[in-house]
């Protein structure tokens, strides 16, 4: 199964206890849906978004933001949404070549670092960044699936922070099997943990990628604005996702010219956080609409 390794395997079906909360290992997620679009963005502004050491994938001109949102359906700290916005990157001492770190992704160090990760509930939070030292915070979610489309609002304190909505692909067909690095920063620290992914995917490519990504009025993400974000390179919907998170962690310290002035987010952040499964209220803020400049955008791409 997708180069499991053999320590997960090894304790499959035995229990953990890490921060109080409770695991069934492996750490894994079944029967969940999702989709992913990603857009081309400028490769200099992107520079802005990361670390030391972490790198904008080009191809060709530009680099890469990949929004996904995955509905959480069976896992061990039970239902969630979390939606991921992220720069596609690579990790090392230079910038890789064009191109090339999306196909020999192990020698690149290829994965994505991630600007804003909310999920549904508290539990996700402190598991996430606790343990994994993922960005995590609660936000108002949802993830929806019609006839035509698969969509996902996120909202915080009643404003729209961000929706995206993709057209849903008459079948999933596309086996895919990979590992896929999440490359974050919590205490200081560069955080890098690995997902198994074993799926079937229905996608978009180019012309036939269709998207819309739209920044709302709260202050959180204004920034991802200067990223000029293009139209959607990519699309894709997962009816069923089983992924297995790996228990290990790399992490290096964040290293700047100077010794930075405000202290990092730390541990303060999850230590006194709950066991809590609840959600936040469902996102209600309005989504703006389209014109006819959009829909023709939409046509092609991004809106």
């Amino acid at each position: 199964m997708f180069g499991i390794p053999k320590r997960i395997k090894a304790y499959t079906g035995r229990f953990s206890l890490v921060d109080g909360i409770p695991f069934k290992l492996p750490v894994a997620a079944t029967r969940s849906p999702a989709l992913m679009a990603v857009f081309p963005i400028n490769a200099d502004k992107a520079k802005d978004f990361l670390p030391q050491g972490i790198h904008p994938l080009r191809l060709w001109r530009s680099a890469l933001l990949v929004v996904t949102v995955i509905d959480y359906r069976e896992t061990p700290i039970g239902k969630y949404v979390e939606y991921s916005i992220a720069i596609a990157c690579t990790h090392g001492a230079k910038p890789a070549p064009r191109l090339l770190p999306a196909l020999f992704m192990n020698f690149f160090k290829t994965g994505q670092y991630v600007v804003d990760l909310p999920v549904s509930s508290e539990i996700s939070v402190k598991g996430g960044k606790g343990i994994w030292g993922m960005p995590k915070h609660q936000g108002n979610l949802n993830f929806n699936i019609s006839a035509d489309k698969v969509s996902s609002q996120y909202d915080l304190n009643g404003k729209l922070v961000t929706y995206v909505e993709i057209d849903k692909p008459a079948r999933a067909w596309l086996p895919l099997k990979t590992r896929a690095s999440n490359y974050c920063s919590f205490r200081g620290m560069l955080m890098k943990s690995d997902i198994l992914l074993n799926a079937k995917a229905g996608i978009g490519l180019f012309g036939g990628a269709r998207a819309r990504f739209v920044i709302g009025d709260h202050p959180r993400l204004q920034a991802l604005k200067a990223l000029e974000i293009g139209d959607a390179l990519a699309t894709a919907f997962l009816p069923s996702i089983t992924g297995i998170l790996d228990d290990h962690i790399e992490s290096w310290f964040l290293d700047s010219e100077q010794l930075p002035k405000v202290a990092p987010e730390g541990f303060e952040s999850v230590i006194d956080l709950g066991l809590s499964e609840a959600w936040l209220a469902p996102p209600s803020a309005p989504i703006p609409q389209q014109d006819e400049d959009e829909q023709t955008q939409l046509k092609r791409g991004v809106a």
